[in-house]
């Protein structure tokens, strides 16, 4: 924006010399400093377009493929929390999750509640039968990862590629306890996602602090500062949620 500015300054500065030489310069050099100046109008002209056009573009292409990264995100946030429903706890291991998900097997649980004899407090109570409620939880049956998150599609084994940007990036996968929760973060930098855009560009997007923008430098699901398991990408991505 500060570059649009001066130049839209530098344009009504230069309309401003022109008029000033049509007023006080002698008729003879005056066709080829107003050439000269119009030229100079003209390119400033074009290079503000320009400028505004870039950053349309670049915000375009952003959006593509943050879309992507986000995909790929969930689907990394959706094998954790099958993880940790047969572990306990998460992995920092792609390796472990992408196995699991080939192989794992989560059970379908029903809980129910039962009437026992408290033998304690009968002996407490001179032998009164005083019962206690039990809450068993009983397996059903068990379904696969696999199947149940991916339905038949094999990009598990692809979910630590963050797919778009820089050739070969990986997702930065962290896992551990927060106190006594187990917390995990996949994340990315925007400067890898978008390293080859302008740098002015990339940096301005590393600063977004908005309700309708991906907010920090990277984009990111679930935080080793906090148990939250969504990712921070706006309401305009609620889609993908």
């Amino acid at each position: 924006m500060n570059i649009i500015i001066a130049i839209v300054v530098i344009i009504i500065l230069t309309i401003g010399i022109v008029w000033l030489i049509d007023k006080f310069v002698p008729k003879k050099i005056k066709p080829v400093i107003n050439i000269l100046l119009w030229v100079l109008i003209i390119f400033l002209g074009y290079m503000t377009y320009m400028s505004v056009y870039r950053e349309i573009e670049f915000n375009q292409l952003k959006e593509k493929r943050f879309a992507v990264v986000i995909d790929r995100l969930i689907d990394v946030r959706d094998a954790q929390l099958a993880y940790k429903d047969v572990n306990g706890t998460y992995t920092d291991s792609f390796d472990k999750l992408i196995n699991f998900v080939e192989t794992g097997q989560v059970p379908i649980t029903q809980r129910r509640d039962t009437l026992v004899l408290d033998e304690e407090r009968t002996k407490l109570f001179g032998g009164v039968e005083t019962m206690k409620t039990l809450t068993l939880i009983d397996t059903l049956s068990f379904y696969s990862v696999k199947d149940s998150l991916f339905k038949g599609s094999d990009r598990y084994k692809t979910m630590m590629n963050v797919g778009v940007g820089k050739e070969g990036a990986k997702f930065k996968l962290q896992a551990g306890k927060l106190e006594e929760f187990s917390v995990f973060e996949a994340s990315v930098e925007k400067s890898v996602i978008l390293y080859d855009q302008e740098p002015y560009l990339i940096e301005k997007e590393n600063q977004v602090v908005s309700v309708d923008g991906v907010n920090g430098p990277s984009l990111k699901v679930g935080s080793m500062t906090e148990v939250f398991t969504k990712g921070n990408w706006p309401k305009s991505y609620a889609n993908k949620e």
